[in-house]
């Protein structure tokens, strides 16, 4: 008797197991959602390069430093990379984002913290305007990783 007890107790337990990981891979993906990300392509103006940069290390970095805090985004970068023609981006700018909720009322609540970091919205607008003669956006992509389980 005792050894039917063990064998239905070990049987029990297996089954417990394999129940177990089964419920964990129930969604049949390899792989859950990760953060959101924004990236942006930038070309500077020939000659404007450094004037971009030094407008990222102050006002860009501000902005973007106050986001955090506010809890707007979790992470942002810069990345300078080689163009291959005229018309690819010399600069990404990376905005990393928990997941697409956050973007959910996303302009409000920046314009928020644009007009904490430049004084005022229109502040903000005017200097998005001048930025304009010294680099072109060249188009942005949102994307979301993939975390591999």
């Amino acid at each position: 008797m005792k050894r039917m007890t063990q064998g239905i107790c070990a049987a029990a337990a297996l089954l417990s197991l394999t129940a177990f990981s089964a419920t964990a891979y129930a969604d049949g993906r390899d792989w859950d959602d990760g953060p959101v990300i924004n990236v942006a392509a930038i070309r500077t103006v020939d000659g404007h390069f450094d004037d971009y940069m030094h407008w990222l290390r102050t006002v860009y970095k501000k902005t973007q430093e106050a986001a955090k805090k506010a809890g707007l985004i979790t992470s942002y970068r810069v990345i300078v990379v080689e163009p291959r023609g005229p018309n690819d981006p010399d600069i990404y700018l990376v905005t990393e984002f928990k997941n697409w909720a956050a973007l959910d009322h996303l302009g409000s609540r920046a314009d928020k913290v644009s007009a904490e970091v430049e004084g005022s919205v229109d502040a903000a607008n005017k200097s998005e305007a001048d930025r304009a003669k010294i680099r072109t956006v060249l188009g942005s992509r949102t994307e979301q990783e993939a975390l591999l389980k």
